[in-house]
């Protein structure tokens, strides 16, 4: 198959639908996964659970030169103008979408060189929802200043997208808060997905970003260079990142970040963080789920872990739109009952 035909197929399924992956590999069906699953493109340019064949339509199978003509347009035909980012196992293209590769890896002194001979593909569709922090944002402010906060959330349950989108507000100013001048350290190129050095995720007026750099020496440099009010970063875990968000509160910003975790109680029991957690590092700690959607809050907590939302538990039979209208007066009710805040509210 021609990649014109295999994009036509593809848009023709995802017509409609959210999609999350589109997965492509040497001698298998192409999977793309949505908002209802997994499941299997077919040749009349529709999406299947399974391999459940009709008579009119069979499972698209890629092959090998499907592969290295999708390689050769998302690179422009210049693989080597990606090789550093191809020894990473990805290359970002136009619109932030992310393709991950699997395949050969040259090896030369012990570190991988590139990645050759292809096998499959990871498409990852970047999504930029603007204004899915609306709700949890009157929680990361008292008196007008940001609260240091930690986000977590298992896999795909949407912790960059609602980090992204945290920090464009924060940057840009809203209605009780003025805009912070943020520096992002993006060590995977998943918060600003930049191509040739230019962000295609709108991270605010007054945001600066670096791209590709290791966290705790990112941190570091943003410190002394960019003299930031915010801090933000994707998926802390190590001894060497918490050590890093530990000097950036200690210079007196304020950080954000992400970290995988389904619970609170899942993150006492991991390495470093419990310690964080006994001394109040952060003041705010927001879970999200999967369920009824990504991206879902799950919870909202204090530096003691003391709820200050939770949904009911009862999301199997609770629509989105509902769990978002009772979020709503909540935030509200909250807002009101913040001491001293009517009069500190700051203009942008």
């Amino acid at each position: 198959m021609r990649a014109e035909e295999w994009k036509r197929l593809v848009q023709k399924a995802a017509a409609g639908r959210t999609v999350r992956e589109i997965r492509v590999r040497a001698g298998r069906p192409v999977f793309l996964l949505t908002d209802c699953g997994e499941q299997t493109l077919f040749s009349d340019g529709t999406l299947r659970y399974g391999n459940n064949q009709m008579a009119s339509a069979v499972p698209v199978l890629a092959d090998q030169a499907l592969i290295k003509e999708l390689m050769e347009i998302f690179s422009r035909h210049s693989l080597y103008a990606y090789e550093e980012e191809l020894r990473q196992g990805f290359l970002t293209i136009e619109g932030g979408h992310r393709v991950g590769i699997a395949g050969k890896t040259v090896v030369l002194n012990r570190e991988i060189h590139t990645i050759r001979e292809i096998s499959g593909m990871n498409i990852r569709i970047v999504h930029e929802i603007q204004g899915c922090g609306d709700f949890v944002l009157p929680f990361l402010f008292f008196n007008g200043e940001f609260l240091d906060t930690l986000i977590l959330s298992p896999p795909g349950a949407g912790k960059t997208t609602l980090l992204r989108d945290l920090i464009r507000q924060i940057s840009n100013g809203g209605e009780n808060w003025r805009g912070r001048n943020v520096s992002v350290v993006d060590e995977r190129s998943e918060l600003g997905m930049c191509v040739q050095g230019t962000a295609q995720c709108d991270l605010g007026m007054r945001t600066d970003l670096l791209d590709g750099c290791p966290k705790a020496a990112g941190i570091s440099m943003m410190l002394r260079s960019m003299a930031p009010q915010v801090l933000a970063v994707d998926e802390i875990g190590t001894k060497e990142d918490l050590e890093a968000v530990r000097s950036g509160m200690n210079c007196g910003c304020r950080i954000l970040a992400t970290a995988h975790g389904a619970s609170v109680e899942e993150l006492r029991r991991k390495a470093y963080f419990s310690e964080l957690i006994k001394e109040g590092l952060f003041s705010r700690y927001i879970v999200l789920c999967q369920h009824p959607a990504p991206g879902t809050v799950a919870g909202i907590y204090d530096d003691k872990l003391r709820p200050l939302f939770e949904d009911s538990g009862e999301k199997s039979g609770t629509s989105a739109g509902s769990i978002q209208e009772k979020a709503g007066a909540f935030v509200e009710s909250y807002w009101e009952g913040q001491k001293g805040l009517a009069g500190s509210r700051e203009a942008v």
